[in-house]
């Protein structure tokens, strides 16, 4: 009987790590494969991920699970956001989770193809 996580809950347990501000959680959950995608970054690695993407943690106030649907190796989740300052913004990612670890996230908040960024690159600051 195998004693790992469902992957909703290796899912969930990924954003409660930005929101209780737990690196060691979140690199426990990131496989060394990880791959990210979003409108503004284009299959990035676990490094640049850590490096551009964590910071971003200092934000977060909160998510709200509207939906988390499991379907094979992938969940694909609904949420709502807030940040410290009030703001709120709802997104749908979704995340390839094998082995209890999160190998892949696709979020989707409306871009544009061509992918703007060049292929393992991003956008902005």
């Amino acid at each position: 009987m195998s004693t790992a996580l469902p992957k909703t809950a290796v899912a969930k347990a990924a954003f409660e790590a930005y929101v209780n501000d737990d690196r060691a959680a979140i690199e426990r959950l990131i496989a060394e494969d990880f791959s990210f995608t979003s409108p503004l970054d284009n299959g990035i690695g676990r490094e640049t991920y850590f490096a551009h993407c964590w910071p971003n943690h200092e934000t977060i106030a909160a998510f709200h699970f509207v939906r988390a649907v499991e379907t094979g190796d992938e969940v694909i989740v609904t949420y709502e956001g807030e940040t410290y300052d009030g703001r709120r913004f709802r997104n749908t990612e979704v995340l390839t989770v094998r082995d209890g670890a999160v190998h892949a996230v696709e979020v989707y908040f409306g871009w544009s193809l061509p992918h703007e960024a060049a292929p393992g690159g991003f956008t902005g600051p």
